[in-house]
């Protein structure tokens, strides 16, 4: 599908839906608990499916008829060899999960793939790590990249891994408590912490014993268990970034509803970025106004907040003043190379934009409309849309299908404030 987007001018509400990283962790833990648990207000997005299907595969009874309420009937730790390959279609997040968990089965053997920007993306790193405590796990490839076959069974021990993306180290947290022994865990590197503080809430919340040594070095006792349990997922913080972007450089004013500031979403982060860059910004409980003003470029270390890098790169594009976005060099082992991307697909519409290894130098320049393409990747479609509804024009997106992996009410909720986009097939 494509999508057009023109000069726009915002107001009104809009309640932004659950998150993603939560909605997936949920799911993973309810699987492996014993007894029935209950996960209220999730997100229903391409991603999360994917790890419904994966934990479904593996033994656990999933009800997702109620869009409000998805209920799971966990395996209490004892999965099942899949039936069937195991395919998380986008989904890197419920890939790395999946992988951990499949290594704690004691019969049988599951095999991983997913869509091509998946069997592109490295998990080498978690298959070494995994093979250090006790899985059997080799890529058919030997690239390090799915398909991946994995057999358990974790018995724990030590390991140390390189955590480029975060989901490795919470894929470690979130099985090997259901190992057989103790686990140490050496983090050479560690990437999106934030993440990591939510793995660890999560644990804190089923009563899971490790030892945190300052995030370098993880003891986890072996032989635990999770419990049932009932939580309403917060709103997506990540998914309100392009919301955020587009009240800060569009005429009008945004309230977006339902978030959370206590959570440990690190993308919650881009509204000091965003008021640093001169945007009026309030936040009064669980609602931020948005209002736009005269943005100032600003250095921003990305290292915690990845994913908002797309959306950062497009406000920059409207900033007086150059704008660094840098330390974030996983993301160009995302979906697709972001950094790559957004500098490519910007350019065409009027930016000077520089790539650097790590990130972006954005310096002020006059944008246009213009065909661009969302190379299959949500975020960079979203990303796209915010640039294209602030200048004059129509600009054309390819791909824009691809928003359905987080955020399949994107389109809706924007045109509901003012937004003028909308998807056609072509």
């Amino acid at each position: 599908m494509k999508l057009t987007a023109t000069k726009s001018v915002l107001g009104g509400r809009a309640a932004i839906p659950g998150s993603k990283s939560h909605t997936i962790r949920a799911v993973a833990l309810a699987s492996l608990a014993g007894g029935a648990s209950e996960i209220i207000a999730p997100l229903d997005s391409a991603d999360t499916r994917a790890a419904v299907n994966c934990y479904r595969l593996l033994g656990a009874e999933i009800d997702t008829d109620d869009s409000c309420v998805w209920r799971v009937k966990g395996v209490g730790g004892r999965l099942q060899a899949p039936a069937d390959i195991i395919d998380v279609a986008n989904s890197g997040t419920t890939l790395r999960f999946g992988l951990g968990s499949a290594a704690l089965l004691r019969e049988g053997s599951a095999v991983f793939t997913g869509d091509e920007q998946i069997r592109n993306r490295p998990v080498g790193p978690l298959l070494d790590s995994l093979n250090d405590l006790g899985a059997e796990c080799f890529s058919k490839g030997g690239d390090g990249k799915a398909p991946v076959v994995v057999k358990g069974r974790l018995i724990g021990g030590e390991t140390s891994i390189e955590a480029v993306t975060s989901q490795y180290l919470s894929a470690l947290l979130i099985n090997t408590p259901l190992s057989e022994g103790d686990t140490i865990i050496n983090v050479i590197k560690l990437n999106e912490k934030p993440y990591i503080e939510m793995t660890l809430r999560y644990l804190d919340e089923h009563g899971v014993e490790y030892e945190n040594r300052d995030f370098d070095r993880f003891l986890v006792r072996g032989g635990q268990s999770y419990h049932s349990f009932s939580k309403r997922m917060p709103a997506d913080f990540s998914s309100a970034t392009f919301f955020f972007c587009a009240g800060a450089i569009l005429e009008g004013e945004l309230v977006l509803e339902g978030l959370d500031f206590t959570d440990t979403q690190g993308d919650k982060a881009v509204v000091d970025i965003l008021k640093q860059m001169g945007a009026d910004i309030r936040v009064e409980g669980n609602e931020v106004a948005v209002r736009g003003g005269e943005l100032r470029g600003v250095e921003v270390d990305m290292n915690a907040i990845p994913d908002a890098l797309p959306a950062l790169a497009a406000a920059g594009c409207f900033a007086k003043g150059p704008m660094r976005l840098y330390n974030v060099a996983q993301a160009r082992l995302k979906e697709t190379d972001r950094i790559a991307v957004m500098a490519a697909e910007l350019s065409k519409m009027g930016a000077e934009i520089e790539e650097r290894p790590d990130g972006l130098i954005i310096r002020p320049a006059r944008l246009h409309a213009a065909e661009v393409s969302g190379h299959h990747d949500h975020r960079v479609v979203m990303a796209l849309s915010l640039a294209a509804m602030a200048v004059e024009g129509e600009s054309v997106i390819d791909t824009a299908e691809a928003v359905n992996v987080t955020f399949p009410e994107y389109v809706k909720l924007m045109q509901a404030v003012g937004g003028k986009i909308r998807l056609f097939e072509g």
